[in-house]
């Protein structure tokens, strides 16, 4: 904090396309799509169009008993969309949340199913990350975000990421089904991002290993809990990743760019066999409860259908595609440039890892900061791009023209030069 007090970071004021304007009139590309949530730029003529026209119509009413038309038809426009056999909505206010209602979901699903089990554990990916909330921490596993929180964190079953250096996708699926299988009864659900890693540091999984993964949750009855948060609505090429390997989760989680990244909104989605567990008279005791004062939000809503309709009428999933051949280009480069030990890419999203001596894999002193001052130096020529630990990330918005990541990626290439020369 105090790094950041004495950094004096722009102050955002306005916002013009896929540039953001600070208090000073300096203009910035948003290269990271405002923390991974902007679809379609800032300031889009259809989504503001959308949301004042709900302005006029009402702006918030709870869905606690009462139903709300933008949120009726934003769920018939999910569900015409996500993998099939998700066939319900439950609507959150952001993706940890949307997690933690998929954990209640998962949870008490197992007790009230026709043959109900006490399922008590989850199993998550090594290098997790979920959201920052005390639910989503417990299936997390990396340990600048989750160490300091060990005493309140409930127990968590760790599988290796496939993503993990060194090991075989044969051996990572191994260990996985030796792992499911001795705790097959006791495990309510596996969550993990389908694809990639994002918070990890863009870590990629190998094709084929979500197909494995779906195939071995169904054959030991242990649910699919798909967070798609970071990697939804475009961001790998298509509009859902599950999509890329045909694989339909029993819970499927969305936030951040399903408005377009205009205003917070999560979807948990599932099967009718996890809907129907619920269903019953009320003093049957099978009642979700869990309510956010905000669930549905009307104006959510409307921008989020809005942004659904730009993803198909402005083929932003082919632009998202030509993103990812120029993001291809600029990695080789980097790929070859001293100091960077890997280069981590999939569809629009990108991240650059930087050491002090790639060969031994030995790291810059923590005080230098090297990747921060990759993020500091971008800014300072009119980037904004954002680093976790030692990977600077890129994830332009899946609209942007591939001239403005052109533009990204040499503001990028240019930092990279001057910081680890």
């Amino acid at each position: 904090m105090s790094a950041y007090a004495d950094e004096h970071a722009p102050v955002i004021a306005a916002a013009d396309g896929f540039f953001l304007i600070d208090t000073a009139g300096k203009k910035y590309l948003d290269g990271h799509s405002s923390l991974w949530c902007n679809i379609h730029g800032h300031r889009v003529p259809e989504i503001d169009a959308a949301i004042r026209q709900q302005l006029d119509r009402v702006s918030h009413s709870t869905l606690l008993g009462l139903g709300n038309t933008p949120s009726i038809e934003l769920a018939e426009d999910l569900l015409q969309r996500v993998p099939s056999g998700l066939t319900r909505v439950f609507y959150a206010d952001c993706g940890a949340a949307g997690v933690e209602v998929a954990l209640k979901i998962a949870w008490q699903y197992h007790r009230q199913k026709p043959q109900p089990e006490p399922r008590e554990l989850f199993a998550c990916l090594t290098s997790a990350y979920h959201g920052d909330t005390v639910g989503t921490i417990s299936l997390g596993d990396i340990d600048r975000f989750h160490s300091l929180f060990g005493g309140l964190m409930f127990p968590a079953l760790r599988l290796p990421s496939p993503a993990t250096p060194g090991l075989s996708l044969d051996e990572c699926l191994t260990d996985t089904e030796r792992l499911l299988s001795a705790n097959a009864g006791r495990i309510a659900g596996v969550i993990m991002e389908p694809l990639v890693q994002a918070a990890a540091g863009i870590r990629v999984h190998p094709s084929g290993y979500l197909k494995r993964l779906r195939e071995i949750t169904q054959r030991l009855g242990i649910l699919l809990i798909a967070d798609e948060i970071a990697v939804g609505f475009g961001r790998l090429g298509t509009l859902f990743a599950c999509e890329q390997e045909a694989v339909s989760p029993d819970i499927l989680i969305l936030s951040k760019g399903l408005t377009g990244g205009y205003l917070p909104l999560a979807a948990t989605l599932t099967t009718e066999d996890i809907y129907t567990a619920f269903l019953g008279d009320p003093w049957a005791g099978k009642t979700f409860y869990h309510g956010h004062t905000y669930t549905g939000n009307p104006l959510a809503c409307a921008a989020a259908r809005a942004s659904l309709r730009l993803i198909e009428d402005r083929d932003v999933l082919g632009n998202s595609r030509r993103i990812e051949t120029v993001l291809q280009e600029h990695a080789a480069t980097w790929r070859t440039l001293p100091h960077v030990a890997e280069v981590r890419h999939r569809g629009t999203m990108i991240g650059i890892e930087v050491q002090r001596d790639p060969a031994t894999g030995t790291p810059f002193p923590p005080e230098q900061r090297r990747s921060h001052q990759l993020t500091l130096t971008c800014r300072e020529r009119g980037v904004i791009v954002r680093n976790i630990g030692d990977v600077l990330v890129l994830m332009p918005a899946p609209a942007m023209p591939p001239s403005l990541v052109h533009q990204l990626a040499e503001t990028v290439s240019a930092a990279l030069r001057a910081v680890l020369r």
